[in-house]
């Protein structure tokens, strides 16, 4: 019998390219896989993150190795957490002989909530990040990112209407900085502590009455709201920098309102 002799297959991507354009980001997105977090109540939360991840090309490469993002990820499977994104990151950047890796992790993160007056239990799921880079002098910079829903009530509706007032759900987005950890809990905390009053995903009628009575008793603008969370935040004393963002979806109009504060703390 004649032996095949095995044929070596064509690596396009590592051809040189002449046009002298190097990228910024090359990468996949959009990839979902199992990930653990570190829970303040339970102790680990496994979830569903949705990844994306990217490194920088030289101009002399005419395309990166896709399906190496894939192996990173596959080869971190079950430790795949906040501790181990610099790892991650750095197996990027030797793999693909890049000088940055960036990755961005989306999931949600459940918060175990009792209502108001009766305690009955739900669930409220907080859609949050990590976004993270390790440049080229192996410097990380990590963004914690967390989205949380509110209820706000307005003061000039509640100042000028013979009765009642506009209220609507605004959601906050806080991204911060940190030195040391910082529990996701603890920013929910800041954000709902910060708006006219919590949300709920189950309420029975008591609770109803009381959410509407704090809320109705507390009513924020999105400027009053965005103030609030950053008095929050200063205080802190793990967080270095923060970025607040608070959209209201306007009950009465057709356009949302919106306010942003970005600062760092001085060293």
């Amino acid at each position: 019998m004649q032996e095949h002799k095995s044929q070596e297959l064509a690596d396009l991507q590592s051809q040189k390219d002449a046009r002298n354009i190097p990228l910024n980001q090359v990468g996949v997105r959009n990839v979902r896989y199992p990930i653990q977090l570190r829970d303040r109540e339970k102790g680990v939360q496994h979830t569903i993150g949705t990844v994306h991840m990217s490194v920088d090309l030289p101009e002399d490469f005419r395309g990166t190795h896709m399906s190496r993002f894939i192996e990173i990820l596959h080869h971190h499977a079950g430790k795949l957490q906040l501790r181990e994104l610099r790892s991650i990151l750095s197996d990027m950047k030797t793999r693909l002989h890049a000088h940055e890796a960036h990755m961005q992790m989306f999931f949600p993160y459940v918060i175990a909530k009792k209502a108001p007056v009766t305690g009955v239990h739900s669930n409220l799921v907080i859609d949050c990040a990590f976004l993270a880079t390790l440049d080229v002098d192996d410097q990380m910079d990590f963004i914690l990112e967390v989205n949380v829903p509110v209820q706000t009530v307005c003061p000039c509706s509640r100042a000028i209407s013979r009765f009642g007032a506009h209220n609507q759900r605004a959601n906050i987005k806080i991204r911060v900085r940190m030195d040391r950890m910082v529990w996701i809990e603890q920013l929910v905390e800041m954000a709902e502590a910060s708006g006219s009053s919590p949300i709920f995903p189950l309420l029975k009628r008591k609770d109803e009455k009381w959410v509407t009575e704090q809320g109705y008793e507390n009513p924020k603008f999105v400027e009053d709201v965005a103030r609030e969370v950053t008095v929050h935040l200063r205080k802190h004393p793990s967080i270095r920098w923060f970025e607040v963002q608070v959209e209201s979806m306007e009950s009465i109009h057709d356009h949302e309102a919106f306010a942003c504060i970005r600062m760092e703390k001085p060293s």
